[in-house]
């Protein structure tokens, strides 16, 4: 099974890359993130017609997550649970069956975090966006801990807005105060993984060069000035099947590209 995720930055955007790199790298499962728009504009048809089941998450303008599955998609469910004030679009999840077991695909768009807004003793500011990034992720780690509890195999998927190493940034001098490389963010990072998952593209590539986003600005992509924010982590089931996990580079040199590009995983399941 090829399960993929992309942060397309906007499904109109995307209206013509999407669908060309999907008829290429024909992935079984896409989960999508930043589709910028709300459930019902959604172009659903478009990804039908290619015979994909399509459930949304969708948000006016900002965040908004997706998954596509040519296999059926069960229990669908929509917002990371642990906060029931929080309206923004960033969690989907949802169970598609495999050839040996059922797996839980959780797609998420974490919260970039920046402005890093500090109080006088150097925490983060209560309400302030990276705050609101530090509490998402104690929530996506008691989903994690939920689910291992409950023996369900699955991975989380999606931007990470993580830069996890050193080696995961061209240039990571230039990011040590930014919301997506501080401590606490890679802290937060590492306590997922302390759980017993398992970064998948670290678990077959190493070594610095690997990235999967590229900014718009300062000609970054010509550069090669990328870091490594979409990840997959793997629950211990999953992990045990996991064949590849590889970046599909060459995307982000196209024409009208997402500042992201796709990432996937080949599994055993």
């Amino acid at each position: 099974m090829k399960i993929a995720t992309f942060n397309i930055n906007g499904i109109k955007a995307r209206i013509d890359a999407l669908p060309q790199w999907l008829d290429e790298a024909q992935p079984d499962v896409v989960v999508l993130q930043e589709i910028k728009s709300i459930d019902e504009n959604f172009p659903r048809e478009l990804f039908e017609d290619r015979e994909y089941n399509v459930e949304t998450h969708g948000q006016k303008s900002f965040n908004g997550v997706a998954i596509l599955s040519k296999l059926p998609l069960e229990d669908v469910t929509r917002g990371l649970p642990g906060d029931d004030t929080d309206e923004q679009a960033r969690y989907i999840e949802a169970s598609v069956m495999g050839e040996k077991q059922a797996i839980r695909i959780c797609g998420l768009y974490l919260p970039n975090g920046n402005p890093v807004e500090l109080d006088v003793n150097g925490a983060p500011v209560a309400g302030g966006k990276y705050a609101y990034k530090l509490a998402w992720m104690q929530r996506l780690q008691d989903r994690a801990r939920a689910l291992l509890a409950e023996e369900t195999p699955f991975l989380m998927t999606g931007d990470y807005n993580i830069i996890p190493q050193a080696e995961d940034a061209a240039k990571p001098d230039a990011w040590r105060e930014d919301a997506l490389f501080r401590l606490e963010s890679r802290t937060a990072w590492r306590r997922l993984i302390a759980l017993g998952l398992t970064d998948a593209f670290r678990a077959r590539t190493q070594g610095p060069g690997h990235y999967s986003f590229w900014d718009y600005q300062a000609g970054a992509w010509n550069r090669n000035n990328g870091i490594r924010i979409d990840h997959f982590l793997l629950s211990p089931a999953v992990a045990d099947s996991l064949q590849e996990c590889q970046i599909d580079k060459d995307v982000r040199g196209r024409d009208k590209p997402s500042d992201h590009v796709p990432v996937w995983v080949d599994l055993d399941i």
